[in-house]
């Protein structure tokens, strides 16, 4: 007999705590200083936002001029972004969220100058904060971002929180589960790389990844060494 859900239409459990915890961080508010009210944080039209794994390890930063919300739930349910499709972002490996919205532009068009020019500064000035605080002093992007001279732009207040439930962590959270993930990815993003003509970045992000598994497959060795090892031969 062939396994049949309660609610064929519900997505699977861990898809739907994704989208659960989710809409539940993008719906945290914080302060508009430009109406003065509160602003569910997904809402913000242009911002900077970052992904972090397990290991509290940042893995991608990307910026958005359509709203936080869309872009980022681009990324981890909808999986239409390159990042996604191209096998450099795996959206299970993602942690924790932080964002940095930019509200003084709220009304602003995306081709407004002025917000083009801090929305880009911001978004280097993320990824290279994050670099230093990065084990391997690298992040998962194919392309760097735009280096923006600072011309006396802020860091504006940031808003970071979970994705993953403790149910979800207790699934996906154990070393071998996340190294036999982490292999599968690099492995499909070698197969890209193999099938078409790439810019050097691609491999660059192949060599980051490698480097993650080799760490995360080390780091599983040496909690296991001294554990003497069950002997599965048949007595």
């Amino acid at each position: 007999m062939s396994f049949q859900p309660t609610d064929p239409i519900s997505p699977p459990f861990e898809t739907a705590e994704l989208r659960r915890l989710l809409t539940g961080f993008l719906n945290q508010c914080m302060p508009d200083p430009t109406s003065g009210s509160e602003v569910p944080v997904g809402n913000f039209k242009f911002g900077v936002y970052a992904f972090f794994d397990y290991d509290g390890e940042p893995i991608y930063v990307g910026q958005t001029n359509e709203k936080l919300r869309t872009r980022i739930r681009r990324h981890l349910t909808n999986q239409r972004t390159d990042a996604v499709a191209m096998k450099v972002l795996d959206p299970f490996e993602v942690f924790e969220i932080e964002v940095w919205p930019l509200p003084q532009y709220e009304g602003r068009t995306t081709a407004d100058p002025e917000a083009k020019g801090h929305l880009n500064w911001l978004e280097f000035e993320v990824f290279r904060f994050l670099i230093t605080r990065s084990k391997f002093n690298a992040i998962l992007n194919e392309k760097d971002p735009l280096s923006v001279p600072d011309i006396g732009y802020m860091r504006p207040p940031s808003l970071r929180g979970r994705v993953v439930s403790e149910t979800v962590v207790d699934l996906r959270g154990h070393p071998d589960t996340r190294i036999a993930r982490r292999a599968e990815t690099l492995s499909l993003l070698a197969k890209v790389i193999s099938e078409r003509q790439v810019q050097v970045g691609l491999r660059r992000t192949l060599l980051t990844q490698a480097r993650r598994l080799a760490w995360l497959a080390e780091r599983r060795l040496e909690e296991l060494a001294g554990i003497p090892e069950e002997d599965d031969r048949d007595t």
